[in-house]
């Protein structure tokens, strides 16, 4: 006969074992989801990090780029004539004074315009001979008619006064004297109109006469630019200088204005930089700065600023302050550091390329064991070559990386090994 077999105590707890593990698991999840740490976490080596101090320390507002020394002046060599290359009189190269003949040029067409000129002006004065000729006779014509009638009105006029006195004594008809009286106011009339004329005619002579005389001193000007013309065959140097550049050959075509050469004026230097566009509303003219050559520090000064932007960055030029480099020639590179404002008290915290992936508005702060670092948002303000300047997020002593966060991804701490 069968025995019932009864299950002992713990056989009868073991059954609400899965049950009780279940329920404490459920409970720790729900504790982590309450109070846990959710931050995605990174593991990184500690010599693949650039570790920097934040500090309070004055800020110097500047910015370095790097300038070519140029002379202080270019000027363009450009033929006012064209004209065939007939000589190059000095090279590429050489000093030349102001009025220096560099180039000869030949316009055969040029002096056609001479001897054209030259031949209507001589024209223009023969007609203005024979002109002054014919209106000196006209004149003496004129001057002899006024005194035919002057003598025929006074013998009319002697006529009238007997013809007057024998009619007031009853010896001649009244019509020959009143014919004697008309005929001598017909005289008199004809002697004022004859005045008239000859004035106006005087006048109008004269008028034309310096009208002629004014085209003949045109005309001479015009024949003495022609020939200035011909002269300036004979491309010259406007300044004391180097002549830099002299692209032509013998027996090419020159047109006129085009630009064959340049001459340098070493008298002095400028630099000229191209500097980031990012900064052209704070550059102005006035503005100081400062490269070191061997162990001296030289000054510059901002002469002007171009407003025209191309590929990112905008053109300023320099002028020296004080004593120049020895040696200083031109195409020479120097590294400028321009300053943009007065050096203040900021916190700072050294360039880094961390930048390049957060832009400044993020770093990963050390705690303080050095073990852990935690991302935190920040505000940058300004930027020299060697700082950031801190305006939110930092204080004075806390440690950050500034190393690249390329492969950080979005992790938001990193445990430090």
């Amino acid at each position: 006969m069968d025995r019932v077999i009864e299950k002992t105590r713990t056989q009868r707890l073991m059954k609400y074992w899965p049950l009780a593990v279940g329920g404490c698991l459920l409970v720790v999840i729900a504790l982590w989801l309450v109070f846990g740490n959710h931050a995605s976490t990174l593991r990184v080596s500690k010599e693949e990090l650039t570790i920097n101090e934040v500090k309070s320390a004055k800020f110097k507002d500047y910015v370095r780029t790097s300038g070519q020394v140029m002379p202080i002046q270019v000027v363009q060599v450009s033929p006012e004539e064209g004209g065939i290359v007939m000589e190059k009189v000095v090279e590429e190269g050489t000093m030349v004074r102001r009025g220096d003949v560099i180039v000869r040029l030949s316009n055969s067409n040029l002096d056609l315009q001479i001897l054209n000129a030259e031949a209507e002006l001589a024209e223009k004065q023969n007609l203005l001979r024979n002109t002054q000729v014919a209106m000196q006779q006209d004149r003496l014509n004129n001057q002899t008619e006024q005194a035919q009638l002057d003598m025929d009105t006074r013998r009319k006029q002697r006529t009238y006064e007997q013809n007057q006195r024998l009619y007031s004594e009853k010896l001649i008809s009244r019509e020959a004297f009143v014919q004697s009286q008309e005929d001598y106011q017909l005289s008199a009339k004809k002697g004022a109109l004859v005045a008239k004329r000859l004035k106006q005619d005087s006048l109008y002579r004269t008028v034309q006469m310096d009208q002629m005389e004014d085209n003949l001193q045109n005309m001479r000007r015009n024949v003495v630019l022609v020939r200035q013309r011909k002269d300036k065959l004979e491309v010259r140097s406007a300044i004391d200088g180097e002549l830099g550049l002299l692209d032509v050959e013998l027996g090419q075509s020159i047109t006129p204005g085009q630009k064959i050469g340049q001459i340098n004026d070493l008298s002095d230097y400028k630099v000229e930089a191209q500097i980031d566009e990012h900064y052209i509303d704070r550059v102005r003219q006035g503005l100081t700065a400062t490269f070191a050559r061997g162990d001296r520090q030289y000054q510059l000064m901002v002469r002007k600023v171009y407003p025209e932007v191309r590929q990112g960055k905008f053109r300023c030029d320099f002028v020296f302050r004080g004593e120049r480099p020895e040696n200083i020639r031109t195409g020479q590179t120097y590294y400028l550091d321009l300053e943009l404002g007065q050096a203040e008290q900021a916190v700072i915290i050294p360039r880094g390329t961390f930048f390049q992936t957060t832009g400044g508005q993020w770093i990963f702060v050390l705690d303080k064991s050095g073990e852990k670092a935690y991302r935190r948002s920040v505000r940058i303000g300004r930027q020299n070559p060697l700082y950031y300047e801190v305006l939110e997020g930092l204080e004075p002593g806390e440690r950050v990386v500034t190393s690249g966060y390329e492969a950080f991804k979005d992790n938001e701490v990193l445990v430090i090994k």
